[in-house]
């Protein structure tokens, strides 16, 4: 079973036990043909959907009766798949966009830190005008494209470039799920949502199912609830008992 993420990080247990704690880039991403990454996510992963928060669409995911579930690490032969897990912050964020189609409705959006494209997959349904995907893992790109395919919507702009503290594109809104992992980070983020927002009045909505980095960073302070859920069992129980999910508005004026 993975295993990358601990309770300390807050990570699922998923992740954890296939890759232990430090996992290599294990093949150049630029090198990795998208057909070739195309036959290896359908055959390494499972079409899951009636599980999580929004059974609405399906994704391809890991879980039990996959084969890298309990196979040797060192044989997956990528980056660390984050896009393989649909983690309790995108599930919420996903959720609140779902319920509240009229958040991105006519918007351009983006979905920063995108994994499975579960985010942008709800942008498109609920009818953004241009729904930009970005994740530095080429891997995730691909099966963001596979899972918006598997929904019957046109996939999204699919970006690879590393997106924070580049000059900030007019986007009328961002999505970050699960994205304040790691302090370091959060702080980058920070501050580059604050470039967007003062540029172009960019809103921003946040899912976090209330990690520590997040919840102990000085952004916490300046964000507004929208919603909470709870997460359905077999998220729990994959993310050491965290129970519950929630979407947050930034609003730095606070």
């Amino acid at each position: 079973m993975w295993t990358f993420l601990t309770p300390t990080t807050g990570y699922s247990k998923a992740f954890i036990k296939a890759f232990g704690r430090s996992s290599k880039p294990r093949c150049s991403s630029h090198s990795c043909q998208s057909g070739h990454i195309r036959r290896f996510i359908s055959e390494n992963t499972e079409i899951v959907g009636e599980q999580s928060l929004t059974p609405e669409f399906r994704l391809r995911l890991f879980t039990p009766n996959c084969r890298f579930w309990t196979e040797k690490p060192e044989l997956w032969p990528f980056d660390d798949p984050y896009w393989a897990i649909y983690w309790p912050g995108g599930q919420a964020l996903s959720r609140y966009l779902l319920d509240n189609p009229a958040v991105c409705r006519g918007k351009t959006v983006l979905d920063l830190g995108s994994g499975c494209g579960a985010s942008a997959i709800a942008a498109k349904l609920c009818g953004a005008a241009h729904v930009v995907a970005n994740d530095i893992d080429v891997v995730a790109a691909v099966a963001t494209r596979m899972n918006c395919e598997l929904n019957l919507l046109e996939p999204p702009v699919c970006l690879t470039d590393n997106m924070i503290d580049s000059p900030p594109k007019g986007f009328d809104l961002i999505l970050l799920g699960d994205m304040f992992y790691d302090e370091a980070l959060a702080t980058s983020l920070h501050s580059w949502l604050d470039h967007c927002i003062n540029s172009h009045g960019t809103k921003v909505l946040i899912g976090d199912p209330g990690r520590a980095p997040f919840e102990g960073h000085c952004i916490r302070r300046l964000l507004r609830q929208l919603a909470q859920f709870e997460l359905p069992e077999s998220v729990r129980e994959e993310n050491y008992g965290l129970t519950c999910s929630r979407v947050w508005d930034y609003c730095p004026q606070l």
